[in-house]
């Protein structure tokens, strides 16, 4: 199995028409650049080499066929196959690598080669315990890919300490995703009729999985999740996520409220691609898996939860590939850039509609009052 990178913590704001994010930025075709060294793609370099650029931030044009951007990634497993990367330099220029494949957040990994077309990320060693010294039973994911124009092709596989591999090579593709503009007039937006998600019944609904339990319940306009547990009262992770079988939603203004249940954790997926986190996480301190937050993305701005049991509200608008949040009358995320997907997205294409899918093998949750309003222009 390889997977790969992910983000060092979540400030994003945007710097010219770059997209910047923990010292990562993509910049647009053209490296515009605030440092003005990058006026053009010929004069920065990346057409032909992207380390000659002399920029303090990474230069990252999406016409110059270099490894740098950001990439959706088809990964070879017949469900759960999405994953992304984005590869770019630091403040100081030096290359930084964050990959989510499959599950769970970004993470970081180090970039141990990169030319004008291909590159070598590895991440950090497993050290098993009680082996520590024992470099064959070392464990860590190895990537590489080569770059033509837009198409990345690449393998993983894991090596052990002395870099030797340990499993056959998997092959994956990939495809460069278009630089994100600047963040868009929100009261430019015109919204269509709006569509009441919950106004019908179970069978406007899919359980997704095979073979998985079905906890799902709509009566009364409350949408339930009630898990399997183990006799110790635990998960037993058989249970299925739900989506709408309606997949024609792409920009949008979602409401609803969440029951969050003690130890809950849940998540809307906006798209099918990008989750709005449930989780009961009152009193803690902001975090970027919190309640509400775009996951393992963004960490909110305050921390605005209630208590588990309440009905919490949460208002998302998702325009032009930007993101708004709004908890219990708090806005915790301010149309910031929408990076990537998230883990246990259905797709890594971010430019297709899809449906709503509210994750369900964790732990139980209610919902209610959700309203669609698709912006149409």
């Amino acid at each position: 199995m390889c997977y790969n990178v992910g983000m060092k913590n979540s400030a994003i704001n945007l710097l010219a028409v770059g997209v910047v994010s923990a010292g990562i930025v993509i910049f647009a075709p053209g490296c515009a650049s605030s440092c003005g060294s990058c006026r053009t793609q010929a004069s920065c370099g990346c057409a032909t080499a992207p380390e000659a650029c002399t920029c303090a931030s990474p230069c990252a044009c999406a016409d110059c066929g270099c490894p740098y951007g950001s990439w959706a990634l088809a990964l070879p497993y017949p469900d759960m196959n999405a994953g992304h990367l984005i590869l770019s330099k630091d403040s100081g220029g030096k290359p930084e690598a964050l990959l989510l494949w499959r599950w769970g957040s970004p993470t970081p990994a180090d970039v141990t080669a990169i030319d004008g077309k291909s590159f070598t990320i590895q991440r950090p060693f497993n050290k098993p315990k009680g082996k520590e010294n024992d470099k064959a039973a070392w464990r860590a994911l190895r990537v590489s890919g080569t770059v033509n124009g837009k198409v990345l092709v690449a393998t993983c596989c894991n090596v052990d300490g002395n870099g030797r591999p340990v499993d056959k090579p998997m092959a994956f593709s990939g495809k460069r995703n278009p630089p994100i503009g600047p963040a868009p007039d929100m009261s430019k937006a015109i919204y269509g009729k709006p569509v009441d998600i919950l106004s019908g019944t179970m069978d406007d609904f899919a359980l997704m999985g095979e073979g998985k339990i079905n906890g799902w319940t709509l009566k009364d306009g409350v949408l339930s999740n009630r898990i399997t547990r183990d006799k110790n009262g635990k998960s037993v992770h058989k249970n299925g996520n739900l989506r709408t079988k309606r997949a024609d939603f792409y920009d949008f203004n979602l409401k609803y409220e969440v029951r969050v249940l003690p130890g809950c954790n849940s998540g809307v997926y906006l798209r099918g691609i990008y989750e709005i986190q449930v989780l009961d996480s009152y009193g803690k301190p902001v975090d970027m898996h919190n309640m509400a937050a775009y996951y393992g993305r963004v960490t909110p701005s305050v921390a605005a939860e209630k208590p588990a049991g309440e009905w919490q509200s949460v208002d998302v608008t998702l325009y032009k590939r930007h993101l708004t949040v709004v908890l219990n009358g708090t806005k915790i995320i301010d149309n910031v850039p929408v990076t990537g997907i998230t883990g246990g997205a259905m797709t890594a294409n971010e430019f297709a509609p899809g449906p709503l899918y509210i994750q369900g093998d964790h732990s139980d949750a209610d919902f209610r009052n959700m309203v669609l309003k698709p912006i149409v222009k």
